[in-house]
């Protein structure tokens, strides 16, 4: 390490607790590293070569710090008199109509391009003054002089586990759970009994489909990655990963726009897939990542998904028609402007929206607007595949659609499983809605599916086999969605059951295994 690096003050810590009402043990929060800040503060400050004279033709977005043609040795010599932090502007000698920023630091004069487009830049950053650019190369070309070796181990050597986040993120999680009974809702599967009509409002003998749901906390384990983009940080700013500080005037790391996470650039190629997004950024439920959303709103079933199909299920499924015709379009836009305003507090009662298609139309809208198809490009491409290839409905196909449906998100699993229970119901009052699983599938196959190919000739030559592919998991909702191996009791499962399956209660707050 250099001279100049001894001498520099070594990192500083600020060590907090806080109390857990969890046992009442003292946890440690963050620990804030001041060396990077003090760095900062130790660098040269800007210092403007002001030009004597007058510059004929001088461009308007300059000010006095431009000095017209001169030579690379001529502001040389005028920076190395004024010292460290010292600049100016001058015309290039190379180009015609191009501009060189001359900066003086480490008692050596550097030179970049300058450009401007309406703000000033020589990177990828823009400033709105060239001071202000200047001002932001001083320190980072202090910070990395006095501490390359330092910046280089940040990551490397430190420890997520320990990190400011994931000390804030435990918080955050204990707080979830605290407040889930309160805010949860139970999704209840349960079989209609033989000769029930399949009315939402039919006698319903309670039941799982399947062996077990994931319960509300699993909601948290969900994988999903950070959405990180660049910021321009307002005030003082220390990295969620490594707890040092985060140097320069602008862009001096990324947020993850779902949770807030703050990190480094390098720093945020180390944090594993564990967002936890916050309801205070993740404004939308239209439009945003499905994951995003569930894991937000703690629920295993997107709101908009759950109210659309409990609003659809008390009116009745035997309207004629029901998801293939359109609602009214300003009644959809209102609706779904509620819900991104109110959330679970969204009032779409028969009060207030007496047409049953508008409740239809936006549940259509929420799954079309998924920036992620419901059922994912991986999913499709091993769905479609089968489709393809083998004997329709046959043991081979149900195995392989199984297989895609494996590759789905927990989130993405979960809605699809839910919707398509709605669905069968749906299907058994086709005598009068005249909405057998053949016509769900034409309305929903082009809303859960998308090609992952760009051509639009491949798009549709595929869109029979989603079709396909839909009846198909509406027909065999059993066996695909059963935790039962396929292989073993598909074929068994001769008589397709009834489905009044999905059904929500608003009375208990949790899951429940059975």
């Amino acid at each position: 390490m250099s001279k100049a690096r001894d001498k520099t003050i070594r990192p500083q810590y600020y060590n907090m607790t806080y109390s857990s009402s969890y046992g009442g043990e003292s946890k440690p929060l963050p620990t804030w590293k001041t060396y990077l800040y003090t760095l900062q503060l130790q660098a040269p400050k800007p210092k403007k070569i002001v030009c004597q004279h007058e510059i004929p033709g001088k461009p308007t977005f300059y000010g006095k710090e431009f000095h017209g043609n001169i030579t690379r040795e001529e502001a040389d010599h005028l920076l190395s008199s004024a010292g460290d932090g010292s600049y100016l502007v001058r015309k290039s000698e190379r180009a015609a109509d191009a501009y060189t920023l001359a900066i003086r630091f480490d008692s050596q004069t550097k030179n970049y391009k300058l450009y401007y487009d309406g703000q000033h830049y020589v990177g990828d950053k823009r400033f709105d003054t060239v001071h202000d650019l200047v001002a932001d190369g001083l320190i980072h070309f202090y910070v990395e002089l006095k501490a390359s070796d330092y910046i280089a181990s940040l990551s490397n050597e430190s420890n997520y586990a320990e990190s400011p986040y994931l000390a804030y993120t435990d918080k955050r999680k204990r707080l979830h759970r605290s407040r889930k009974s309160v805010n949860s809702k139970r999704l209840e599967f349960g079989e209609q009994s033989q000769g029930s009509s399949g009315s939402a409002n039919g006698s319903v003998q309670q039941q799982y489909l399947d062996d077990e749901l994931d319960s509300i906390d699993d909601v948290e384990k969900y994988e999903k990655a950070h959405n990180f983009k660049t910021q321009n940080f307002i005030g003082l700013h220390w990295c969620d990963f490594c707890a040092n500080f985060m140097w320069g005037l602008i862009a001096q790391g990324v947020k993850c726009l779902d949770c807030g996470f703050e990190a480094h650039k390098k720093c945020s190629e180390k944090v594993p897939n564990d967002c936890l997004p916050d309801i205070k950024f993740v404004k939308n439920l239209f439009g945003a990542d499905l994951t995003t959303v569930v894991k937000a709103r703690n629920t295993p079933i997107p709101v908009v998904v759950e109210k659309c199909i409990k609003e659809i299920e008390h009116r009745g499924l035997e309207v004629e028609g029901l998801y293939r015709i359109a609602g009214l379009h300003d009644e959809v836009e209102s609706i779904r402007m509620a819900f991104d305003k109110d959330g679970e507090n969204t009032v779409i009662s028969e009060s207030k929206y007496d047409d049953i298609n508008s409740i239809t139309s936006v549940l259509k809208l929420y799954f079309r607007l998924l920036p992620i198809p419901l059922i994912t490009f991986e999913a499709y491409r091993i769905i479609i595949d089968t489709m393809k290839q083998d004997e329709p409905r046959s043991r081979t196909q149900i195995i392989k659609i199984k297989e895609g449906l494996s590759k789905l998100p927990p989130a993405h699993y979960q809605t699809l499983r839910f919707l398509l229970a709605h669905l069968n119901r749906v299907t058994e009052q086709k005598a009068t809605n005249m909405m057998g699983s053949d016509n769900l599938a034409i309305v929903f196959a082009p809303t859960l599916m998308r090609c992952p190919e760009p051509d639009p000739m491949m798009s549709l030559m595929n869109a029979q086999f989603e079709q396909k592919a839909l009846e198909t998991m509406l027909v065999k909702f059993r066996d695909l969605f059963s935790r039962m191996s396929t292989t073993q009791n598909f074929e068994a499962n001769a008589k397709r059951p009834s489905f009044d399956a999905l059904r929500i209660s608003d009375q208990t707050p949790h899951f429940d295994k059975v």
